[in-house]
């Protein structure tokens, strides 16, 4: 059994789709799609201002203001600053405290492998076919999960939710705020785009080869790959001209609907990010002359192990990539690691450092994974203080999703998702005390009305 088509097939697909069939009589009803048919349903729910004053304040943008005032108003940031002069609803007086940007994890699976961790609720994975585009992750997320009330007690206000890795194309991700909710739609980050996961590697070699079905090798990967992206040019190529035709007055049939195609098509049109699970530094180099051959853009590499090796290469196409401070030996393809591998990747020009989770227990310390980079790379000559490394996951985390425009610093305009910390967030010991998304206190450390509890915990020990 082979997974690949033969080129007849794909021809005859061109053919069938780009032969729109015309007649004179009067235009049938305009065939469209709708790109976001499940759209969010958040809404943010503060309409009130808060103070935050006398705070170590860490902009997310490599800034720090000692002894500094934000000032929220309906959600958003109006104002960071020294001794503001304004009436607020609230004041928080956070003398020897600190706020940041609300953490952003760009690899979560979160709610698609919830706790408990039972068969039954193992939905991130649609391990039939080495190209399951067709699938969004969105449709396995369980708002329900505990992990999102852990996550949001370590100050963790937006993430995004990944299918598995054993497939080439995983399927589409998603964007959510970490508020408490009854439907995945209630947490959908409205304005992010989403996302396609791919992988690279040992995962669909392993999971499909091991089937006898192809790809059994890196080549194999690369050849299953470029198959889907020729069947989607070809289809993108069918709907650019039908639209064409039917703008100028003819008459076409529209092509045949494929979802699948559908969301590789949004990433040749730019409005779906990709992420990559892969490893080693000549794949990330492979994927991103993939891009270029097909004129999509790579997007966010995801654990990286290798990425130090091509710093430069990843700043020059401008890819993030999403990695951890020290998680690496498990398989082969984690072996080449070294403990410098985010500094490095940090230092080169036009670069883009993200730590990331890819655990549900890691989630809720993030601020500390970033600490074990910042402190690991300064001892062998690294100088990165606080002011940057908070940028790992903040900024440069939003940027990966890109919503880096709304979120993931802290600046007048942006939405307003905060975190107040007991002290540094760099500190083995601190503690977020209070949580805000879009200026909605969603937790405190202290007041247990803010501390959610999902349905399914309640009466269990």
């Amino acid at each position: 059994m082979n997974m690949f088509k033969p080129s007849v097939i794909v021809l005859a697909l061109s053919t069938a789709l780009l032969g729109c069939q015309q007649d004179t009589g009067p235009q049938k009803d305009k065939v469209t799609i709708e790109k976001n048919p499940y759209p969010s349903t958040y809404q943010p729910h503060s309409k009130t201002s808060t103070l935050i004053t006398n705070a170590t304040v860490l902009t997310g943008t490599g800034e720090r203001i000692n002894d500094a005032d934000v000032y929220i108003v309906d959600g958003k940031i109006s104002q960071v600053g020294k001794d503001l002069s304004v009436n607020a609803d609230a004041t928080i007086d956070a003398a020897g405290k600190w706020v940041t940007p609300g953490i952003i994890d760009n690899h979560s699976h979160l709610g698609a492998y919830p706790n408990p961790g039972v068969e039954s609720h193992q939905d991130g994975n649609e391990m039939i076919h080495p190209n399951t585009a067709q699938v969004w992750v969105e449709h396995s997320v369980w708002p329900q999960d505990p992990g999102f009330n852990r996550a949001r007690e370590g100050g963790i206000t937006s993430l995004q939710i990944l299918p598995g890795s054993a497939n080439l194309f995983g399927g589409r991700a998603v964007t959510l705020k970490n508020v408490p909710s009854e439907t995945m739609q209630g947490m959908k980050f409205p304005e992010a785009p989403y996302g396609l996961k791919m992988a690279c590697g040992e995962n669909p070699k392993r999971v499909y080869g091991g089937q006898g079905v192809a790809p059994k090798t890196r080549m194999g990967n690369m050849a299953g790959y470029r198959e889907a992206w020729i069947e989607a040019t070809e289809y993108k190529r069918a709907w650019e001209q039908y639209d064409a035709e039917y703008a100028a007055g003819l008459n076409p049939d529209a092509p045949h609907r494929d979802i699948k195609l559908d969301t590789l098509r949004g990433v040749l049109d730019g409005e779906i990010l990709i992420h990559n699970h892969c490893y080693k530094a000549e794949e990330m180099a492979m994927m991103i002359d993939l891009s270029k051959e097909f004129g999509y853009h790579a997007g966010t590499f995801h654990h990286g192990i290798e990425a130090y090796k091509i710093a430069d290469l990843l700043g020059e196409n401008g890819n993030c990539a999403a990695l951890w401070p020290d998680w690496w030996g498990f398989k082969m393809e984690a072996y080449d690691m070294s403990l410098e591998n985010v500094a490095i990747v940090d230092a080169a020009k036009n670069s883009c450092a993200v730590i990331h989770s890819d655990s549900d227990t890691t989630i809720q310390r993030l601020n500390h994974e970033a600490a074990k980079v910042m402190y690991s790379a300064n001892e062998v000559g690294f100088d990165i203080k606080e002011e940057h490394a908070i940028k790992w996951i903040t900024y440069n985390a939003a940027k990966s999703l890109g919503i880096e425009d709304l979120t993931g610093s802290i600046a007048a305009g942006k939405q307003a998702d905060v975190v107040i910390w007991d002290q540094s967030p760099f500190s083995v010991y601190s503690k977020a005390e209070k949580v805000f998304i879009d200026g909605a206190k969603v937790y405190d450390r202290h007041d247990s009305k803010y501390q959610a509890v999902s349905d399914f915990m309640l009466g269990q020990r």
